[in-house]
């Protein structure tokens, strides 16, 4: 593997089967022990650098590294210097003098961590940038995609909804493709990308002629924040068109799974029901995140110890 983790496009095929069989051991590891702690990355230190707010990826991060025995400082740019002035390289140079092994970034501008990269020498971690990519948001995805349906080879992914305003769509794409499922993402022309033909996808605005072949569908949030325009004429004619309710639930095949990266709209791309089934993985997700996130940490700042070594109590 690289030193960073910046873009899915920096996984090749080997490298993304060796986390998600490493998230794997740590997964089932976690599950049958009452003490969850491993050793393994003991005298190592992880900044969460977080310029965009965040439950689930922030926490998820921490929990990783704290049960890798890690040190782990969380760097909120509210109330920091950030908020005074100082620049991103500032911030990196600080991190660099307090000795960080790995900086965990999510930022506003599209190629931050790219930049953090070049400033730092620990390895660094996309946690989100932009509009751009959320590496590890695929890997948790393709994880959970991998633990319901077994090899994703071959396997039909349509992903749907905000794709345009999506890191989370753009890195699953990437991630899907390299390990050989075959991509299709479905959405108002106004919410696809200008490049989205240079994706390695295909485009549909049908989403009726798409579900019943389809072996996971993943929904994606409107990003209304994120929208300085009008994109679709009402909430209520997107849902019609784009959400998946109980009558297309019914029409899809019977082993195929439902995802969403969170945080759901009930009612608008997804309904209560369809989101509460037995199908829906979107718990799952969030769980299987912790595993994939330790599996990164741990291969990108190589601890000194194998991955499954002597667990440490609390």
């Amino acid at each position: 593997m690289k030193r960073h983790l910046v873009s899915a496009a920096d996984l090749t095929k080997d490298d993304a089967l060796l986390i998600l069989d490493t998230a794997e051991e740590l997964a089932q590891v976690s599950g049958r022990s009452s003490i969850k702690k491993l050793p393994t990355l003991r005298g190592r230190t992880v900044v969460n650098l977080f310029f965009e707010d965040s439950t689930r990826t922030r926490i998820s991060f921490e929990a990783a590294a704290k049960r890798l025995s890690a040190d782990v400082i969380n760097f909120s740019a509210k109330g920091s210097s950030v908020s005074k002035g100082e620049s991103l390289k500032d911030t990196a140079l600080t991190l660099e003098a307090m000795g960080a092994d790995g900086v965990v970034i999510r930022h506003p501008a599209s190629g931050a961590p790219h930049r953090l990269a070049g400033w730092v020498r620990g390895s660094v971690v996309n946690a989100g940038d932009g509009t751009h990519e959320h590496p590890t948001q695929a890997l948790l995805d393709a994880f959970t995609m991998r633990r319901r349906l077994g090899d994703l080879e071959g396997r039909k992914v349509t992903i749907v909804g905000d794709v345009l305003h999506s890191r989370v769509a753009r890195s699953n794409v990437l991630l899907l493709h390299t390990l050989g499922a075959d991509v299709t993402v479905v959405a108002p022309p106004t919410l696809l990308p200008v490049a989205i033909g240079t994706w390695p996808c295909q485009v549909s605005y049908d989403l009726d002629a798409v579900l019943p072949k389809s072996d996971v569908v993943m929904m994606l949030r409107v990003q209304q924040e994120r929208m300085n325009a009008a994109y679709f004429p009402s909430v209520r004619e997107y849902s019609r068109r784009y959400g998946l309710d109980t009558e297309r639930f019914a029409r899809m095949s019977d082993d195929a799974i439902v995802m969403h990266p969170g945080p759901m709209n009930r009612g608008v791309e997804i309904a209560a029901e369809v989101a509460d089934s037995v199908r829906s993985t979107i718990v799952e997700q969030v769980a299987n995140g912790v595993s994939a996130r330790m599996a990164v940490l741990y291969l990108l700042l190589g601890g000194s110890e194998p991955a499954i070594g002597k667990e440490v109590s609390e």
